[in-house]
């Protein structure tokens, strides 16, 4: 058996049989802490000022399990009421009731047995299935989804991605509305559950990351301006009002936390990554920024004994925060790719509203841009964003750098009704989709029940208290209005309310029905490919660099991408993300270079007639594997490119 913790310096910390509460409050006067072991009065203890906003005691009077909160007062708080503590563990009663004591070496790691010599895995091999811990499983718990975690091993998938699950407010929420960012939620089980849940899926062989938000704090639960107002600022606004002041006076003090935080999830319960929530939203003129300090204490901690691997959502598509090769510290594994989802959701269900309209005019290209080079905006002038430009150039990261999708949390939860892709497509056009993400040499994502096509909506949830409720409720409406289907208020009534038990009880996915014949096929469809996935394109990926790709688009709907793979090998995709037949000269000549028995996979299964005569169908796709000794022969046989995709 082992332990495993990280030591904070600040919460309550064991030590050597006494507790120290330590209390970041520099608009304080006095901090108590009260302290209640449940079968006594309770304690209440002056915690001793150290300096520099800090106070701090250490007391015998508190062990594991003890309740405790902080009495401060000063600033706007008048000390009656005890508050959670910024940096709590656990929250057993919710974010507004008291913290618990826990001693991080209580759970035992075992060190026999499968995932006992866990050091994690390389990124080329990730395939990523985000859940979310509450919808997952009947019992929305960590052990319910614990025990569903040998069937995504079966499946084919390498990493479990867990939405958000830092202790938020009520109980029932996406998890984007954290306030106390060290304690899992109690919904979802103790600490020792969320653990047990790592240890199982290191035991099947699968990596788990965690989704953290380090860009704004919930609207409810959290006190942090009452006593250290300098966690805001109001110099830098985001979309939640005030940014978190990682630039100002009382800054290093926050990063630290941060940072801290990072480390302990990867320390403490021996997480194999982290995906950092929208940090476009993260404001900081630091010379150096938030966002490279953390890689690079993760880097020179955790990061020195096994893999980790830290992923973005970044709507900037800032290229320069990614790893081009193994020698770039303070850099990100890879970002999540929204270009990727737009401009095939563009081709596949022809929606153009909002964002969907910077993708609009050339879909194929945009999609055939990331396949080859990462992004589709590289610097170019995005008519959503009022012609401001947005990204950077991507060409030369791996492939690697990017994680493409087709379906997540956002891309479903927030539409009206949170449909799923199959509800917004012919069937043919999925399968079709499908087929080129899980083949490309990015690491796909796949969001819970995408693998078996359910039927369930995930629908946008949460539970605050009666009065945030009611604004929620009437800001999501407020919110469609602008679309024409939404226009008047009747339309607006029939959007699910957030807040009702009932939206978050139909967006929990029910596993009885996913067993069905339809369902089981498509779970078997998604199984085939990532075998091959596995065998076949895995362990060429090793050495692949950047300018690997190239994309020539063929009509409005067509794509002809080939990649030179780190073996030497070569990868062709032509895909047909249209109703109508493609034939072209740019695809047939590259066809007719090809050896029917490098052909990996095609789309649809009668598509062989027509790929002899060098067409696609509807719908149609073909993937080919050259090995490095025939790959030269096979491009000089292609054309000139007509329309290069980049």
């Amino acid at each position: 058996m082992s332990t495993s913790r990280h030591r904070m310096p600040f919460g309550a910390e064991l030590d050597d049989g006494a507790v120290r509460f330590r209390l970041w409050a520099p608009a304080a006067e006095r901090v108590a802490v009260e302290i209640s072991n449940g079968d006594a009065e309770p304690h209440l203890l002056d915690l001793t000022p150290a300096g520099n906003g800090w106070f701090e005691l250490t007391t015998e009077a508190a062990g594991p399990g003890s309740r405790y909160g902080y009495r401060v007062t000063g600033a706007q708080s008048d000390g009656r009421l005890p508050l959670p503590d910024p940096a709590s563990r656990f929250q057993p009663e919710g974010v507004h009731g008291p913290s618990e004591v826990i001693d991080p070496t209580a759970f035992c790691w075992h060190q026999t047995g499968p995932g006992s010599d866990w050091r994690g895995m390389p990124w080329q091999t990730a395939v990523i299935y985000e859940l979310h811990v509450g919808c997952f499983s009947r019992e929305g718990s960590f052990a319910g989804a614990a025990r569903r975690l040998q069937q995504l091993a079966d499946l084919g998938v390498t990493a479990v991605e867990l939405m958000p699950v830092a202790a938020f407010p009520g109980r029932r929420n996406w998890g984007y509305d954290g306030v106390l960012p060290f304690a899992p939620a109690a919904s979802y089980g103790r600490p020792e559950d969320l653990k047990a849940f790592v240890e199982q899926a290191h035991a099947l062989g699968l990596m788990v990351l965690l989704d953290v938000v380090y860009n704004h704090f919930g609207p409810e639960g959290n006190y942090l301006h009452l006593y250290a107002p300098q966690f805001f600022t109001d110099r830098h606004q985001t979309p939640w009002g005030d940014g978190i002041n990682f630039d100002g006076d009382g800054s290093p003090t926050v990063r630290d936390f941060f940072i801290q935080n990072a480390l302990y999830w990867i320390e403490e319960y021996r997480l194999d990554g982290l995906r950092l929530d929208a940090v476009h939203a993260i404001a900081d003129d630091s010379p150096t920024h938030i966002l490279t300090d953390l890689a690079r204490a993760v880097e020179a901690g955790p990061g020195q004994q096994r893999r980790v691997h830290l992923v973005l959502e970044n709507d900037a598509n800032e290229a320069h925060r990614l790893k081009g090769d193994a020698r770039s510290p303070g850099r990100y594994a890879a970002q999540w790719n929204d270009d990727f989802h737009h401009a095939a959701h563009v081709l596949l269900t022809g929606e153009r509203d909002g964002y969907y309209a910077d993708y609009a005019e050339a879909p194929a290209r945009s999609l055939g841009r990331c396949l080859a080079e990462g992004f589709a905006y590289q610097g170019e002038a995005s008519g959503f964003r009022h012609g401001e430009p947005r990204g950077e150039p991507s060409r030369l990261l791996p492939p690697t750098a990017v994680v493409n999708l087709l379906q997540n949390h956002d891309q479903v939860g927030n539409r009206a009704f949170g449909e799923r892709l199959p509800q917004l497509t012919r069937p043919e056009a999925v399968r079709a989709a499908t087929a080129v993400l899980l083949l490309a040499p990015s690491p796909p994502l796949l969001f819970m029940g995408q693998e078996v096509a359910a039927d369930s909506p995930f629908l946008f949830f949460c539970d605050f208290g009666p009065d945030l409720a009611e604004a929620v409720t009437a800001g999501r409406r407020r919110e469609f209005s602008r679309f024409l289907r939404f226009a008047d208020e009747a339309a607006q009534q029939a959007i699910p309310d957030p807040n009702a038990p009932a939206t978050f009880a139909r967006s929990r996915l029910d596993w009885s029905d996913l067993d069905q014949p339809e369902h089981r096929a498509w779970r078997s469809f998604h199984r085939r490919l990532l075998a091959l996935r596995r065998t076949e394109i895995v362990p060429r990926l090793v050495g692949m660099g950047g300018a690997s790709g190239t994309a020539v688009v063929i009509g409005e709907t067509g794509l002809s991408v080939r990649w030179q793979l780190g073996d030497g090998a070569t990868l062709q995709l032509f895909a047909n993300l249209g109703e109508r037949e493609l034939a072209d000269a740019a695809l047939a000549t590259p066809l007719a270079a090809l050896a029917p028995t490098d052909r990996l996979h095609m789309e649809p299964a009668t598509a062989e007639s027509a790929l002899a005569a060098g067409r696609l169908p509807p719908w149609g796709v073909a993937w080919y594997l050259t090995p490095a000794a025939s790959a030269a022969s096979a491009a000089s046989a292609a054309t000139p490119e007509p329309e290069q995709a980049g």
